[in-house]
């Protein structure tokens, strides 16, 4: 029985997988109709790809409110997803490539292996709390307890003007593709938020293997003349690309030779250095390390394990690079170009992407839009087929996108410009610009290269591979300078990802949107647009590596040691992050988020419980309202019931104004602390509450508490063991 219970862990997680592993064959006719060049023919991507279609059908099907958001909705549309997905086999008359098997079950295993290893990391401290986890938390809550869609926000109430409820004014679609694998599944959402990681991180080291394996394979293919592709090299650099994206830092880890600094004053590392120095290393800075602004990476998402738009969208990021690698690499010379229809269908795939990363996390969306933009003009320069394909481009983003802009208004407020000078200053807006006096903040340039001169270094040094070679090429073939394009494609590519991440780099420096953070106002958009240029340079700099193993000539070892010299500093970064935030890693996983709740509060536990357990749809309760990143609204983000008033500076941010929440206080605190029955009925039913938490943090928020009045207009269906919570359910 103890053994049973030490593997507990290890059986919830496989039973996960099995439904992932059930989508992912459903869907492996399909991607393989999309990646038909890919080493593995899109094996590797069949889950995400798949996990996308399920979520956005049950989006539609509950937004149109064709058929409700429910288990069997959803196994019935994986059922008609395997019809299809059957169909396309045998209409394509696929025979199954037995070569390929080691190379599935490769990538199963490694799909396997980074699931077990995440779900046991976060099984050291698997708590639910902490940072934005009740946002995500809540998020999904709400949307498992939707019928139809769109979904109600948890943390603002129906009032009278608007009796229906508020619905979610965020990028969620992620969140309901984790929802999605809870109603599938029928798992526990508290387990589930970390299986949920666990998978993201899964398909992340995947999908990453794929694609730097692909390029890999290219190159042998292609351009080496190889007749057969040699695998060691294509899994070496699949596994080192799975590894860069998903678990490498910046160049920060250099802090880990020097005596520190403090966390707000950052001091250049050649300054301070010293010897080996561990304990003075605090690895959240390697993501705030210019002051005032966010810089993250996918390893911190990871380890800190906030389940946001931006971590749900890295394998929809990867996929979206291998349907941009397979239309780049396929498409002809522009002199002896294919019909113009003939790529349409990855143009039109494409779209669908960027909807789905607008839905996800809302900047992703225009950055993939743009990335497909340089590509088609490089590929097809100024021409009737570039505006062709811009057009049908955004065409079907807009489309695809459409279902859920209906119900979304976006929380931009106009695009700054960083430093504006003084006769821009009187100005103030011109079109949806905005000039903002003292807005002036410009990074260090070795804070920059800190951050991203590996990156930069990897671009310098591919850059003068393809430099030397193409030279010594032309020497041999007589060929002139402006056939360089011409030599290699994949070359081209890995180039643009570099000169496209540096120029997200570089936007953060001139512009930021606008959102309500005054002294971080470039914040956000630093992070957003860095995350995506970490990603994309991530799998530009392992094939740079590997164009680097080619070399021969004198510069080799002194080019080889700085890359690897560099490459050190990036690949340590997750051995002190994750030690510094779960410990030991030797305790027995726990995959309950809500243990916490249990030890700390033991009478919200149960409230949770009875709420989860005998309370159907999305009936309103009243709960202490409180401030962001504190253990207030809690209730409603493990339930996904809409409670009066949640964590104010999130829904000033979502809504734009800090009304929505603060006229709503008052109100809150005459409920809880008026002693007028008749004040306190209006207000109920002004917010429609159905039900009344009194618990231990409403006691500590609210000193003059009127417990008693409840006694008279409603009913006490729960008391806690404790006695210190109670539920009352309002008399109608």
């Amino acid at each position: 029985m103890h053994y049973n219970k030490q593997m507990d862990w290890i059986l919830t997680t496989l039973t996960w997988y099995l439904y992932l592993f059930v989508i992912g064959i459903v869907f492996f006719p399909l991607i393989r109709s999309i990646l038909p060049n890919f080493f593995d023919e899109g094996y590797a991507f069949s889950k995400t790809l798949g996990i996308i279609f399920l979520s956005y059908t049950a989006f539609i099907l509950g937004l149109t409110k064709i058929a409700p958001f429910t288990q069997l909705t959803l196994i019935t549309v994986l059922l008609l997803f395997a019809v299809v997905n059957v169909y396309l086999w045998i209409k394509k008359s696929y025979v199954f490539n037995k070569e390929k098997i080691g190379i599935f079950i490769l990538e199963e295993l490694i799909f396997i292996a980074s699931l077990l290893f995440l779900t046991y990391v976060r099984g050291q401290e698997p708590s639910v709390r902490g940072l934005e986890k009740f946002m995500d938390f809540g998020f999904i809550n709400s949307i498992v307890k939707s019928q139809y869609f769109p979904p109600l926000d948890m943390w603002l109430s129906a009032d009278p003007q608007k009796p229906q409820g508020y619905f979610i004014n965020y990028y969620y679609f992620g969140h309901l593709t984790g929802a999605f694998l809870i109603k599938l599944t029928n798992t526990l959402p508290t387990v589930a938020y970390n299986l949920i990681l666990a998978t993201i991180f899964a398909q992340g080291m995947t999908l990453a293997f794929s694609l730097a394996g692909n390029c890999i394979a290219f190159v042998q293919q292609h351009v080496l003349g190889f007749n057969k592709i040699k695998k060691l090299p294509l899994i070496a650099f699949g596994f080192l690309g799975s590894f860069v994206v998903n678990l490498s830092g910046n160049l920060h880890t250099i802090y880990l030779f020097t005596t520190g600094y403090p966390n707000e004053n950052p001091i250049p590392f050649w300054k301070i250095i010293s010897n080996y120095n561990p304990t003075k290393y605090w690895y959240p800075n390697a993501t705030r390390f210019i002051p005032f602004t966010i810089h993250e990476f996918p390893a911190y998402s990871y380890v800190v394990a906030d389940l946001h738009g931006h971590v749900f969208d890295i394998p929809f990021v990867l996929l979206t690079l291998a349907l941009l690698f397979s239309f780049f690499l396929k498409v002809k010379n522009t002199h002896n170009p294919s019909p113009i229809t003939h790529n349409l269908f990855y143009i039109i795939a494409i779209g669908f992407m960027s909807a789905i990363h607008y839905m996800t996390n809302a900047f992703d969306g225009p950055i993939y839009l743009l990335l497909t933009v340089f590509i088609i003009f490089i590929m097809f320069r100024l021409s009737f087929q570039s505006l062709f394909y811009g057009i049908i481009l955004f065409s079907s983003f807009l489309i695809f996108s459409f279902p859920f802009s209906l119900n979304f208004s976006p929380f931009v407020n106009g695009i700054g410009v960083n430093c504006s000078p003084d006769f821009l200053v009187n100005l103030k807006k011109l079109g949806p610009f905005l000039f903002e006096k003292g807005n002036c903040q410009v990074s260090a340039p070795w804070m920059l290269f800190v951050l991203w001169g590996f990156f930069w270094i990897s671009l310098a040094i591919l850059t003068f591979i393809i430099a030397v070679r193409s030279i010594k090429y032309f020497e041999r073939k007589g060929l002139k300078i402006h056939s360089l394009l011409n030599l290699n494609k994949i070359d081209l590519l890995m180039l643009l990802f570099f000169a496209f991440g540096t120029f997200l780099i570089t936007i953060a420096e001139f512009f930021y949107i606008k959102d309500i953070y005054p002294a971080h106002f470039r914040a956000n958009t630093m992070f957003k647009l860095g995350y995506q240029a970490f990603t994309i340079m991530s799998i530009a700099s392992v094939y740079a590596l590997y164009r680097l193993t080619f070399m021969k000539y004198f510069f080799n070892f002194i080019i080889k040691s700085i890359y690897f010299f560099l490459f050190f500093f990036i690949i340590i970064y997750p051995f002190f992050a994750f030690s510094s935030y779960y410990g030991s890693l030797k305790k027995k996983p726990q995959l309950d988020g809500s243990t916490w709740i249990k030890n700390s509060y033991p009478e919200d536990k149960e409230i949770i419980d009875y709420l989860n357990t005998n309370i159907t749809n999305q009936p309103i309760i009243l709960e202490a309202q409180g401030d962001s990143y504190t253990d207030y609204a809690r209730i409603s983000a493990y339930t996904g019931l809409p409670t009066v008033a949640g964590w104010w500076v999130h829904e000033w941010l979502w809504r734009g104004s800090s009304d929505v929440v603060g006229k709503r206080i008052p109100d809150i605190v005459n409920i809880y602390e008026s002693s007028d029955i008749a004040t306190t009925m209006n207000l109920i039913n002004k917010y429609q509450i159905k039900y009344v938490v009194v618990s231990t943090l409403e006691r500590n928020k609210y000193p003059k508490l009127n417990e008693s009045k409840f006694n008279l207009i409603a009913d006490k269906i729960f008391v806690s063991s404790n006695k210190q919570g109670a539920i009352y359910q309002i008399d109608q």
